[in-house]
């Protein structure tokens, strides 16, 4: 278990927006403050245990994955670095979210592609690849490479995650890996609550930088910066 920090950059909606608080209350954890929420009642028995992964790293969707830092670069130059990239004019990609299974778990996803936020994810990428250190080989052996495809692979060694560029799919994480007969019935009561707020488009706005302070912490966000349209 890493005993040094990591930070990952993510798109994380603001603090007071309906779709932080729909996310952090169904985790039980808020990114933003580092407060533990009460645990929503009437979704299953075993709340707790279904969002026990995803709540370690809050409400979030990855654009650059967890890393520890590479030799000679400081939390204060990745700061710098975040609010440099947020000030670049760019197209926003504004989605229709909805909740849907993807690859076992339940997340809030895309109707439908977006190139727009397909070409942020990979800008993402790239752009902040220099302050990574670079996978120990425990690392790239807990990403289980035999089980990807050989393009994951190749993009495991060239940039630290096997889902990037064309491998990338928006989600922001609400429950842990769910048996076929148990995401049925838990889809739809989540998306019963995501329709309570009322959210029909979302602008991907903003970028997250959150930092975990060892593999024991939860990651929180330390800083937040609107993107220039």
């Amino acid at each position: 278990m890493a005993n040094h920090p990591r930070y990952a950059i993510y798109y994380a909606s603001s603090s007071d927006s309906v779709l932080h608080r729909f996310g952090s209350t169904l985790l039980g954890y808020d990114a933003a403050s580092g407060d533990d929420l009460p645990f929503p009642d009437g979704v299953a028995p075993d709340w707790r245990e279904v969002t026990q992964d995803p709540r370690k790293y809050g409400f979030h969707a990855t654009l650059k994955a967890p890393m520890s830092l590479a030799d000679g670069k400081r939390e204060a130059n990745l700061v710098d670095a975040c609010a440099a990239f947020a000030g670049r004019i760019r197209r926003i990609p504004v989605i229709e979210p909805v909740v849907d299974a993807i690859s076992g778990f339940i997340a809030v996803i895309p109707a439908k592609p977006s190139a727009e936020l397909q070409q942020l994810a990979a800008d993402c990428v790239r752009d902040f690849d220099a302050f990574r250190a670079p996978l120990s080989p425990e690392d790239r052996a807990r990403r289980n490479p035999a089980k990807l495809t050989a393009r994951q692979c190749d993009y495991l060694d060239r940039w630290g995650y096997p889902y990037v560029m064309e491998e990338f799919r928006f989600h922001m994480t609400l429950t842990g890996r769910l048996s076929d007969e148990r995401r049925g019935p838990i889809v739809a009561a989540l998306r019963e609550r995501f329709a309570a707020t009322g959210l029909t488009t979302l602008a991907i706005d903003r970028i997250a930088l959150f930092r975990q302070d060892d593999g024991a912490s939860r990651f929180r966000i330390i800083g937040s910066w609107p993107l220039r349209s």
